[in-house]
């Protein structure tokens, strides 16, 4: 719930995709907290309204819109003209969350699934920022944020598929930043640990943060701080980075004494 309204994205626009749950909803409020004109874009209606009702009752400017990116150029190019227009002409900050998770091992993933995952978790972003950025670059620049994964970088025996399609995005990063970071575009990513609500009992998750400095799982919240940091004017020098907000899962192992 946002409880009151910051000024640390204040006068600044942002299209957040996937933001109608989890992470990207925890990166919309955080946003609207801190004074951001945000737009949630995602599929499911219902829960981007409820996203928007939030953020609006605690006296934040938000808007929703329907996105079904399916890694076609056609509709990550009509977004960004839609937001475009909705956010009144400018997009100052994109964050590139829409994801899709397949947790199957590799024998057991068909064409059809290896083609979805790719097109919703590369294509899209691919595309959505190839329309976006230049727009950045001549309003005088902006920031765009991408999501990667932990298991990019570190196997694990499931979803394969998925982790190499986050180590997409964290390639693109560093990319982008070459490509658009001279024109006044700061691109960066941030890349998560076992993330979900906090629950009174063990999880699953928090299993497979064992022997990690945190001991747990963590919060769509702590991702959605890493992502408010990367927008704001704080991170100005931050270029081509890739944010560990993992509970020391991926650079640190606790030895049990």
């Amino acid at each position: 719930m946002v409880q009151s309204i910051g000024s640390r994205l204040a006068g600044k626009t942002a299209l957040v995709t996937g933001a109608t749950s989890n992470i990207g909803r925890a990166i919309a409020i955080a946003f609207a907290a801190e004074g951001a004109h945000v737009l949630v874009a995602g599929r499911n209606e219902t829960r981007g309204k409820a996203v928007v009702a939030e953020i609006e009752a605690a006296g934040g400017q938000v808007g929703f819109i329907s996105a079904d990116l399916d890694g076609s150029a056609a509709r990550s190019h009509e977004l960004a003209a839609d937001a475009t227009r909705r956010l009144g002409g400018r997009i100052d900050i994109l964050v590139n969350n829409a994801g899709i998770y397949p947790g199957a091992t590799t024998p057991d993933t068909d064409e059809a699934t290896f083609d979805q995952v790719y097109a919703v978790n590369v294509k899209a972003p691919f595309f959505l920022t190839a329309a976006v950025a230049p727009g950045m670059a001549a309003a005088g620049g902006g920031t765009i944020i991408n999501l990667g994964s932990w298991i990019a970088r570190l196997g694990i025996p499931v979803g394969a598929l998925y982790s190499s399609s986050k180590g997409a995005m964290e390639t693109l990063t560093r990319a982008w930043a070459a490509e658009f970071g001279p024109s006044g575009v700061r691109v960066n990513a941030i890349s998560p640990g076992v993330v979900h609500e906090l629950t009174p009992e063990p999880t699953a998750g928090d299993s497979m943060m064992a022997g990690t400095p945190a001991g747990r799982h963590g919060t769509p919240d702590a991702i959605a701080h890493a992502a408010v940091y990367l927008a704001s004017d704080e991170a100005e020098f931050v270029q081509g980075t890739v944010i560990d907000v993992d509970g020391g899962r991926v650079g640190v192992a606790v030895l049990a004494g």
